[in-house]
């Protein structure tokens, strides 16, 4: 079957539809709810029962880079700066020299276990480098795992920050693959540029995106997501315009809005988190059709052999190298180790060699997928056991909700105070979204005479009216009242 403009939408839901009820079995099994969409592209493949007919490396890389753009981008709302805070050094330390020797200790294997020069090596190490914070998380989650001190927000920032670095990576050594005559030394302007371009851009349009978001006054609530999703794409692609790195850039912009005040920001959390889903499910779909299991056979016995080594031996040196200087205990080092899932971005990177039109191109595709089906599979299906065995899982009873999860699931605080506002306060004619509100309590009610208004961020404070709040201890509700008395 071909896919045509009359049936795309028709097979398009289908596989959406089977996929969504086919991935609750996940949950049972601990195996990433991602496999199975992945799974579910290659049955209706043309190698399936499907028959579906998909060949087009450039099709499935132009639908992963959307896709990278929303799940990249929902990872950042989601992360809490307070907890990252703390880990901030060891989380950066693993998305960029930790990649970049999981690249190079990679890479130096294949090329003397194969017959790849030693740049198509580095390549295939290159696209394989970075670890997969969907498949991570939707095991982290289906298990309700919670970790030992800081694990979770090191792996979290690990798992959201180390893409871009991946991908510079890979451009590179696929630069030196088609250009033979340029050197190693000629591309590291590149790459600095790449970074430095990518992090101060991406925290400018972070900045203008607040700016935007909380000035314009739309008259429909759900227009702010959608403004949101035009501010996302215009920084991913203004970025790359200038010869930045786009991913890092859409991922700096959207941690730093998830942990400012914005309005409508819950409306705006959860349509990110369902696009989020609905981009991931696409992706696999789409990079299963792409496959063609036949072709991935001959690749077994290799791919088994470079799989094993990354797990074993490249990921973990890189863990140890990189955090050489931080204190760390021995268990969380090994832990951190075993959670280096691969998923669908070494995928979507593996289709820029065949784009390019390398020799060794689809060999490389095939070890890529084979690589990451394993990775899941064996890593994936045993992080709660490796968790409880190296003891940094806690017991279910004592894991707290981060701010996020309340917002997300709109949970109740333990107390409930009325503040009322007088003539001389400073929140007097101000936007709620421009106080310096405190994240740990709501305004869930405003009285204003006989009338009650439920509030936004762009809900304007009068004198007199009276705030319903909710909040956890008393020093939140005194927060309230600093920020609503004083500028």
């Amino acid at each position: 079957m071909n896919l045509t403009t009359e049936n795309i939408l028709l097979v398009g839901s289908l596989l959406l539809f089977i996929s969504i009820i086919v991935g609750k079995t996940s949950y049972k099994f601990g195996v990433p709810t991602l496999l199975f969409f992945l799974a579910v592209g290659m049955l209706a493949g043309s190698e399936g029962i499907g028959g579906i007919h998909f060949n087009d490396p450039k099709a499935a890389q132009f639908i992963g880079i959307i896709s990278l753009n929303f799940i990249l981008f929902s990872g950042g709302l989601d992360t809490n700066w307070k907890a990252v805070k703390p880990i901030l050094k060891q989380g950066l330390a693993l998305s960029t020299i930790g990649v970049l020797l999981t690249a190079l200790i990679l890479g130096g294997f294949v090329w003397l276990v194969t017959d790849f020069t030693i740049y198509e090596s580095l390549l295939l190490g290159s696209i394989v480098s970075s670890t997969d914070a969907a498949a991570v998380f939707s095991i982290l989650r289906s298990k309700s795992l919670a970790l030992r001190s800081n694990l979770r927000p090191t792996l979290e920032l690990e798992s959201g920050s180390n893409d871009p670095m991946a991908y510079v990576l890979t451009l590179l050594f696929l630069s030196l693959v088609v250009n033979q005559d340029l050197s190693f030394t000629s591309m590291i302007p590149i790459f600095f540029k790449q970074m430095l371009l990518g992090a101060i851009l991406g925290f400018g349009f972070g900045k203008i995106s607040k700016w935007i978001v909380n000035s314009i006054k739309l008259d429909f609530e759900g227009l702010y997501p959608v403004l949101v999703i035009a501010l996302m794409f215009i920084t991913f692609s203004a970025t790359d315009f200038f010869g930045g790195n786009g991913f890092l850039a859409i991922y700096i912009c959207a941690v730093y809005l998830g942990n400012q005040d914005l309005i409508h920001k819950q409306a705006i959390y959860k349509m990110y988190d369902g696009l989020a889903w609905l981009m991931q499910i696409v992706l696999f779909l789409t990079l299963g059709l792409l496959v063609f299991p036949s072709q991935i056979v001959p690749y077994m016995g290799i791919g088994i052999l470079i799989s094993a080594f990354l797990i074993l031996v490249a990921r973990p040196a890189s863990v140890f190298l990189s955090l050489i200087f931080f204190k760390m205990r021995l268990r969380r080092r090994f832990y951190i180790s075993w959670v280096g899932l691969r998923g669908a971005v070494p995928i979507v990177f593996a289709t820029y060699p065949l784009l390019a039109g390398i020799e060794k191109a689809p060999v490389i595709f095939n070890i890529v997928f084979f690589i990451s089906v394993t990775s899941v599979l064996i890593q994936g299906t045993t992080l709660s056991i490796v968790a409880k065995w190296l003891n940094v899982a806690l017991p279910q009873k004592v894991k707290k909700l981060t701010e996020i999860d309340k917002i997300m699931l709109n949970l109740p605080k333990s107390s409930m105070k009325e503040v009322e506002v007088n003539t001389d306060f400073f929140a007097v004619n101000k936007r709620i979204v421009d106080l310096n509100f405190p994240t740990t309590a709501f305004i869930v009610m405003i009285q204003r005479g006989e009338r009650y208004i439920r509030p936004g961020g762009s809900t304007i404070i009068k004198e007199n009216d009276r705030l319903m709040v909710i909040a956890d201890k008393d020093e939140d509700f005194e927060k309230v009242t600093e920020s609503l008395r004083y500028p």
